[in-house]
């Protein structure tokens, strides 16, 4: 049995009954913590796969204070590189698209027909600052856009979901805020949207001195925000590695004011967080994170990056042509070492389609 996304027509209510019949309403939260019950399952032939999600977004820079203005979409053009190698891989990259990429033409020339041949797939990424309406004060506080009020988020969130569907010519059905913001509204706003999968949660970051979500003790495994409204969680994979792992979500959260003594614990093996992205962590990190995702049984290994990171000069993290060519050899040496530990890759469509609903 298929898991079957909530449309506008049969989306379920904001808030459900959660309290044993109780009468009281309670909202579930992205962001809480869930119950061993909550956890998703797969059916047994699906065992362990890989999905590569693309951050697509307009450049800004990054070290200045976020800005409506002042941003380019330069980069888009450089997707279809990205999508040819992707295809050359037997990889279906997910792209996380928000406002200034659906404006532009260029992206709907170079995702439209990929998606339509089922060699692409596309979600949505809302970065509030840049999407309408635009009714909210720019400040920290209001770039998470789980903060904003709940009918200016969820009327953020619909235009951008119902411009995506036009210019790409597909339903998105993944969801992940710009800045992981996701607030207590967001759960059922994505229902409403027709969301079955939210990805925002980027486990063991805690973004809350900026106003957004603590993510800290959250698992890495997906469950269930809303099983009625076929709603699940897909956290970004980030792991602990390490002989002091097991212990990684106690001392980490202890050392965060003090960088060099993470620092240092990782150069000597003891405890180093690995988030699985091209961005800030090395080939080498990245393997030992995919062995412990695979050794801990973790059904589905999601890695991230940014779409300005493919082309020089817009991130921290591409800042010249050989930066370019060593993202794409990480990619090109993560694919090889996923194939030689048997993990295939997969797709949104393949994962709704792999979930045990019994």
């Amino acid at each position: 049995m298929a898991l079957i996304p909530k449309t506008p027509h049969n989306r379920p209510t904001d808030r459900h009954t959660i309290d044993g019949g109780q009468g009281k309403v309670v909202e579930r939260c992205i962001a809480e913590m869930p119950a061993q019950a909550d956890f998703v399952r797969f059916k047994p032939e699906f065992g362990q796969r890989f999905i590569v999600t693309v951050d697509t977004e307009e450049e800004f820079d990054w070290s200045r204070p976020i800005e409506r203005s002042r941003h380019t979409v330069q980069t888009v053009a450089r997707l279809a590189r990205f999508q040819e190698f992707c295809e050359a891989q037997g990889v279906c990259p997910i792209y996380l698209i928000d406002y200034p990429i659906v404006e532009s033409s260029a992206a709907a020339g170079i995702l439209r027909d990929a998606v339509a041949a089922g060699k692409a797939e596309v979600g949505v990424q809302l970065h509030p600052w840049v999407n309408p309406p635009f009714e909210e004060e720019v400040t920290e506080h209001n770039t998470f856009a789980g903060n904003l009020p709940e009918a200016l988020e969820r009327a953020k969130f619909r235009n951008l979901r119902d411009a995506i569907e036009r210019e790409i010519g597909a339903p998105p059905l993944i969801y992940r805020a710009g800045r992981y913001g996701v607030g207590p509204n967001t759960a059922g706003i994505l229902s409403e949207g027709g969301i079955a999968i939210d990805s925002s949660v980027r486990a063991r970051f805690d973004y809350s001195a900026g106003g957004g979500p603590n993510f800290r003790d959250l698992p890495v495994r997906p469950w269930w925000i809303d099983r009625d409204a076929g709603l699940m969680e897909l956290p970004l994979t980030t792991v602990y590695w390490g002989l002091l792992r097991q212990l990684g979500q106690f001392l980490y959260a202890r050392m965060w004011r003090v960088p060099r003594l993470r620092g240092a614990l990782a150069r000597i093996g003891l405890l180093e967080r690995i988030p699985l992205t091209p961005e800030g962590v090395t080939i080498e990190e990245a393997i030992r994170g995919i062995d412990i995702a695979i050794d801990e049984g973790l059904p589905v290994l999601v890695f991230s990056f940014h779409s300005p990171s493919l082309a020089p000069g817009y991130t921290p993290y591409v800042r010249n042509e050989d930066d370019l060519d060593a993202l794409y050899d990480w990619w090109r040496r993560a694919f090889a070492y996923l194939r030689q530990r048997e993990i295939a890759p997969t797709r949104v469509s393949e994962l709704i389609e792999s979930v045990e609903l019994a």
